[in-house]
């Protein structure tokens, strides 16, 4: 059946492959617009492409980071959680996807590392979750802002991201 992502041989590879198919349809909703598309917020809402990719960049990177792996590294905790929102001067479309490539290049490096998806997670205070519920909440986190996406790509243009994929 089209969409939907073939059999995998067991959880980690689901996981990570169900999150993948979200974050390819955030990536999708970006394709072929300029700066200005990006950053334009055409719905109520005052979220615009660029701050939901920005977005879910930070997110996942303080889940797997900080929460799985255990390194705050200045990412835990924060102190300015509109931050993540708003576009800097060195922000661009392509810079942006670059630095989501890279955070999801060290997800899966990461999660390779854990042998246990039912173990804590590392950071304390975060340890009452598994690294299994960091994985399920980063796909529904990233699913939910992928619909939010697929509005404000289709108020752009027209376009859904099925059009993009």
């Amino acid at each position: 059946m089209p969409n939907l992502l073939p059999p995998v041989a067991d959880e980690r590879s689901a996981l990570l492959a169900f999150l993948e198919e979200q974050r390819n349809a955030i990536r999708a909703t970006l394709r072929d617009l300029t700066w200005t598309q990006a950053t334009s917020t055409p719905t109520a809402s005052d979220l615009s492409l660029a701050a939901i990719l920005k977005h879910v960049t930070h997110v996942e990177r303080r889940w797997i980071v900080a929460g799985v792996a255990g390194r705050s590294e200045g990412i835990w905790p924060v102190t300015d959680w509109h931050a993540e929102l708003r576009m800097g001067p060195a922000d661009t479309v392509e810079s942006l996807l670059d630095g989501y490539a890279k955070v999801t290049a060290e997800t899966g490096a990461v999660i390779d590392s854990v042998a246990d998806l039912g173990r804590p997670c590392a950071l304390e205070g975060c340890a009452h979750w598994s690294v299994r519920w960091v994985l399920l909440h980063l796909i529904e986190e990233t699913a939910r802002h992928a619909g939010h996406a697929d509005i404000i790509r289709e108020s752009i243009d027209g376009a859904t991201e099925l059009d993009h994929r």
